[in-house]
This record gives C-alpha cells, sequence and structure tokens, in this order.
C-alpha cells in the first residue's frame, strides 16, 4: 500500500512543454535571474538577521494538472475522481506546432465535483445509520464510524467542485490564448442547477484570466451561459440523453456492472463484517461505502487537501477494482458496450460537425431544430465554444465520435490495466471536470485545417482518417471518418 495516499509531484516539466517557444525564452530568462538574486537575498539575509521563507509547497491541486492529491487513491475512482491531466499517457505530443495556429476550439465539460445524487444520498445516510445501530464494536481505522454524522447535500456542487471549473476556465484561456484574448466563447449548459453554476464558474476563471492578460482586447462583454437546454423528459437535448425509449429501458449497464460487483466484493463483505462485529452488509453497499470515500474528500475542503476516512477501509488492490467497475458501467451503459450507448451522442457530434464546417446541422437523433436553425441560439461564425453536459451522455459522445474504437469489450470478470484497454476508463475520460478539447488549426504548409481531439489532455489518435504525428487528421478527412454519425448510426432502432 505504500503511496496510496501520497500526493503525486506537479509536473513542471509538462507545464513548460506546453508553453509557446517565446514563453519559454521569457522562463529561462527570468530563471537566469533569480539564480544571480536568490544567492545575494540569502547573503543579505544571513548579514541582517532577517528569515528568509521558503517558497510555499506547490499545492497537489493545479490548474494545470488537476486533482494530484492522494493520487494512489484519487485517480481510482471512477466517475467520482476529480479531474486529473493525463498528458503523460499518450507519445503524441498536444503542443501545438511553431508553424501552426489555432482557429478553433471546442470543450465539451463535465459538471465540477458535486455531492452525491437525492437517491443516492439517502441511501448512503440509511446505510451509515444502520452499520452505526448494528456494529458493537468499532475500533482502529473503523473508529471514526461511530460518531460520524452523516451530512453532505445533495445534487449539486461542492465548492471543491465550484473551484475546479474556476481553473478549468482558466486553463481553457491559457491554452488558446491567441484567440481567447480577441473573442468572447459561445456558450451552452444543460439544464440541471449544477451543470448551469458549472458553466458560470468556468466563465469566473475565464474571465479572471483574460482581465489578467495585458494583450487581451478591452472592451468586451463577459462571456455568458448563452443557452440553457432543458432536460424535461422528451425535449430534444444534445447535452442530455432522454429520448431513445430502447436505451432508456436497457438493463446492459446494470447488468454488467452487477456481474463485475459479484466477482470482487464478497471478500471485502466478509472482512468488513469480521472487523465490524453485528453487521450485514450487501454487495452494493459495500460500493456504497466506496462511493463515500469520494464525496466525503470533495466536501470536506474547498481545495480537496484532506482525505476522507473512509479511504483507509479498502485495500490498493480494492480501490482498482472498484475504479474498474466504474469504468464497466460506464462502458456497458453509455459507451460502445451499449448497442445504443454511441447513438446518444450522435446528435453532439453532428453539432460539432456543423461547427467545424460553418455549416447548418443535419441531423435526426436529438439536436433541437428550434435552437440549432436560430443564430442566435446555435450560431456558426464563432471561434471558440463551450458546452456543459454530464458524464453519461459524454461517454455516448466520444464513442459516437470513434475516440474508442479500438477498445475491445471490457472484461466483466476481471480487471483491465488501462494499457489493455487502451486508455479508456471512467476516471481517465469522465472525472468530475472533465473536458475534451476538439481544436482545429490551420499549418502554413496545409491548405485545408487541421482537427485533433484531446481528453483531459490526452492527444486521442482519431480513427477512420489518416492521423499524423500530431493526432491530427485534415478536417473534410475527419468529417468524412464520421460516417456512423452523418448516417445518423442505428438512432432507428430507438423505438423500434
Amino acid at each position: 500500500m505504500k503511496g496510496l495516499y501520497e500526493d503525486r509531484p506537479v509536473r513542471v516539466e509538462g507545464l513548460f512543454r506546453r508553453l509557446s517557444n517565446s514563453k519559454r525564452v521569457a522562463i529561462v530568462s527570468i530563471m537566469a535571474v533569480l539564480s544571480v538574486l536568490l544567492p545575494i537575498t540569502f547573503l543579505l539575509s544571513s548579514v541582517t538577521g532577517t528569515p528568509v521563507t521558503s517558497p510555499r509547497q506547490q499545492s497537489c491541486n493545479t490548474v494545470d494538472e488537476g486533482y494530484q492529491c492522494f493520487s494512489g487513491v484519487s485517480h481510482l475512482w471512477g466517475q467520482y475522481s476529480p479531474y486529473f491531466s493525463v498528458d503523460d499517457e499518450s507519445s503524441l505530443s498536444e503542443d501545438v506546432p511553431d508553424h501552426c495556429q489555432v482557429t478553433f476550439a471546442q470543450v465539451l465539460s463535465r459538471h465540477g465535483a458535486r455531492y452525491p445524487t437525492k437517491s443516492k444520498s439517502e441511501k448512503y445516510a440509511k446505510l451509515i445509520k444502520a452499520v452505526q445501530h448494528n456494529a458493537t464494536s468499532f475500533s482502529g481505522k473503523y473508529a471514526f464510524l461511530k460518531s460520524y454524522n452523516y451530512s453532505l447535500g445533495a445534487d449539486d456542487l461542492t465548492p471543491f467542485g465550484e473551484n475546479q471549473l474556476v481553473d478549468s476556465g482558466i486553463k481553457f484561456y491559457q491554452r488558446y490564448e491567441e484567440l481567447a484574448k480577441n473573442v468572447v466563447p459561445f456558450i451552452r449548459a444543460s439544464g440541471s442547477d449544477r451543470v448551469i453554476a458549472s458553466g458560470e464558474k468556468f466563465i469566473e476563471g475565464f474571465q479572471k484570466a483574460k482581465l489578467g492578460d495585458s494583450k487581451s482586447k478591452r472592451g468586451q462583454p463577459a462571456p455568458i451561459v448563452n443557452v440553457v437546454i432543458t432536460e424535461t423528459e422528451g425535449f430534444n437535448n444534445t447535452l442530455d440523453h432522454s429520448l431513445c425509449t430502447a436505451f432508456e429501458n436497457s438493463t446492459t449497464g446494470d447488468d454488467a456492472e452487477d456481474k463485475f460487483t459479484a466477482v470482487f466484493t464478497p471478500s471485502i463483505v466478509e472482512r468488513l463484517e469480521k472487523d465490524l462485529p453485528g453487521t450485514t452488509l450487501s454487495s452494493k453497499e459495500v460500493v456504497y461505502l466506496m462511493d463515500m470515500c469520494s464525496f466525503d474528500t470533495i466536501a470536506l475542503t474547498r481545495d480537496g487537501s484532506r482525505l476522507s476516512p473512509f479511504c483507509a477501509l479498502f485495500t490498493q488492490e480494492e480501490w482498482a477494482q472498484y475504479d474498474y467497475l466504474q469504468s464497466v458501467s460506464k462502458y456497458y451503459g453509455y459507451g460502445g458496450g451499449n448497442p445504443l450507448g454511441p447513438a446518444q451522442g450522435i446528435g453532439f457530434a453532428n453539432e460539432l460537425i456543423a461547427r467545424l464546417t460553418k455549416s447548418p446541422v443535419k441531423d435526426h437523433t436529438t439536436t433541437n431544430t428550434t435552437l440549432d436553425s436560430n443564430p442566435a441560439t446555435f450560431p456558426l461564425n464563432a471561434t471558440l465554444y463551450a458546452d456543459f453536459s454530464h458524464d453519461n451522455t459524454m461517454t455516448s459522445v466520444f464513442f459516437a465520435l470513434g475516440l474508442y474504437n479500438t477498445t475491445e469489450p471490457l472484461s466483466q470478470t476481471s480487471v483491465q490495466s488501462t494499457e489493455e484497454t487502451n486508455g479508456y476508463s471512467s476516471a481517465r475520460t469522465v472525472p468530475f471536470g472533465a473536458r475534451a478539447y476538439v481544436e482545429m488549426m490551420q499549418c502554413t504548409d496545409e491548405k485545408e485545417p487541421l482537427v485533433r481531439v484531446l481528453v483531459n489532455d490526452r492527444v486521442i489518435p482519431l480513427q477512420g482518417c489518416d492521423a499524423d504525428e500530431y493526432g491530427r487528421c485534415k478536417r473534410d478527412d475527419f468529417v468524412e471518418g464520421l460516417s456512423f454519425v452523418t448516417s445518423g448510426g442505428n438512432w432507428g432502432e430507438c423505438f423500434a
């Protein structure tokens, strides 16, 4: 278990690598000056007796790298992990070549860290109350349970989750500064409070970065959430699934989740019932106790600097199993493991094509014709777009775009590593505050613009087109490769 609760070092070299050449030169120059000034400062302090404080240890939760605190466990919480950068898990550089200029950028973001849903919150509270009532002793790492007071809210962002989206807005501005300093992004959100609030916090961070940039265009209005798409059942919404009857009634994801839960939880049930005499736990309740590790942590502090005592109740191997369980659930619930999973992302993918090509939306799945045919609610002339959604729909979008076409069906009986799943896992694709960037760039040696996709900073090699060493395809080839999307896929099976 060594390293389970240690912070992961923030990779300064990763940040340095992503900077432009001019900024790298500036930083090197500053470092050279500091190398001269710092020894002088220490010398003066020794003469005057004035103490020199060492720089504050760099935070394990940063704009650039995301949540690296307690990474041995926090990166194994599946979709309940806070966003962490996975740029180092790709052999492809996320740099924009010097002879290229980004001309378009779209972020598709999950909302920030939240309290449990209302139904789950009620189940967690009931479980903890039952354990407290039935257990005859609470010793060692279980001692906290005796007096633990369940006080988590429901559905809304935690303060930590709000900060995540502020950081996300800052990062988006910094990555696309050459565009962002001169334009106002067009922003949409799906209509739940936490998603709308995430968009607003993203704006706060974006605007903070812009106002702090001396080169930004002054006098521009601050961004707003331009469109909120209702989540009323039966209403067309590309940012939240609800229309496809056969999909909504499917139990494929639940069945896969139950199957793997039955594989890894029996030994945990046995241990917990032994350590908490008097208790009787189901496999599902074991998973609930594991859920509490994340939900309690993200509610304890604004910066995630304290780890919940629930986390210590489980081993590293058990956390790896839990993380894989969440991947199985998402893959078979909303991804390639569900015959109709990718179809739920077709509508957004067709909207993306319309934005990339500046042409009207062509779709007969989840798009809202009233909104998408109106330039006020679906402009085609913007260069920066931000859309805010949920983990489930984002998973469907990723599979509709074919980003994980090389991922074979996940095993439902044994844990597979991310190497075996070709980089797919719920923690690495749709954690709290997840963000996918679709960027288009014009290069001096290419007549046609190039497109690529980054998921939580990892360049995803595009499928269906001839991707280059930067993971990019020519725009028209990229669109042509999305035949599943442009043909409507198997959407017709929704109502068969």
